[in-house]
């Protein structure tokens, strides 16, 4: 099912009552990976198998990771949860409608959820491609995590049953033809750490050359992720990218000054 390739991951856990809770509320819904990165609790104590019930396989079988970009390695798609609707520049989606992108095609996907006590970073939030903010009163609108989870699990739910409603009433496959040869996995989405790859060397270069001033890189890089993320590259897209920036460096290191440049007066745009 397109669960399966769904994994949750939290990020610096810091109550056992909540990661049991979120691993409860997995099994209720369908969803058996569990990531958790650098938990601040004991994910398999007394506390949270309690709380997760007939859940306790799901943190049984939980991974450990130190860092995001570890919990996102093999994923082509992530989504983030934030309620900083206000200061984040990129657009909040409520659950249902950006949640069934996860389960589109045969990607493997990552819905990330912050700590307790802070929320995702906006470092953190770089790591995703789109941005999700549970819909709640203004009154009291902070969710709890295990709250949260279980919001998004439930849209998560809903949206493979109506794939399945879609698939068991389409009708009956062609027969199969033979496919023109080629990359057959050309379209498909490039894995998060080959983009993370190409971020890093997209900054040192244009810290090289002058673009970019490291007081500055963060955020101007935070506008590059968020283009690319709207271009949805695959593999290959990135390979051509960095064959461009292997080539300005290239440059940079044997061309003569008066071909690229002297860089005296770099500025930034």
């Amino acid at each position: 099912m397109a669960l399966a390739r769904v994994r949750i991951v939290l990020v610096e856990p810091a109550g056992p009552l909540n990661v049991g809770a979120v691993a409860r509320v997995m099994k209720n819904m369908g969803l058996r990976a569990l990531v958790l990165v650098n938990p601040q609790c004991d994910p398999l104590g007394i506390e949270a198998r309690q709380m997760a019930v007939h859940g306790v396989d799901i943190l049984e079988a939980a991974q450990r990771v130190a860092t995001l970009p570890a919990a996102l390695t093999g994923c082509q798609r992530a989504i983030a949860t934030t309620a900083r609707s206000r200061t984040f520049p990129t657009q909040l989606e409520p659950p249902r409608t950006a949640l069934p992108w996860l389960l589109e095609g045969t990607v493997t996907s990552a819905l990330i959820f912050g700590p307790e006590d802070r929320g995702l970073s906006n470092t953190e939030l770089n790591y995703a491609q789109r941005f999700v903010c549970i819909p709640s009163s203004s009154e009291y609108p902070s969710l709890n995590l295990a709250q949260a989870v279980a919001v998004c699990c439930y849209e998560l739910y809903q949206s493979a049953q109506q794939l399945l409603q879609v698939e068991s009433q389409s009708l009956p496959p062609t027969p199969h033809k033979e496919q023109p040869q080629g990359n057959c996995h050309a379209a498909e989405a490039a894995p998060l750490e080959v983009l993370e790859g190409y971020y890093e060397h997209l900054e040192a270069v244009l810290l090289k050359i002058g673009y970019l001033y490291p007081h500055t890189a963060s955020a101007r890089m935070e506008k590059f992720r968020r283009l690319l993320n709207r271009a949805t590259p695959t593999t290959e897209d990135v390979t051509m990218l960095r064959g461009i920036l292997r080539q300005m460096e290239w440059a940079l290191q044997f061309l003569p000054k008066s071909v690229v440049g002297d860089g005296s007066e770099p500025k930034e745009f």
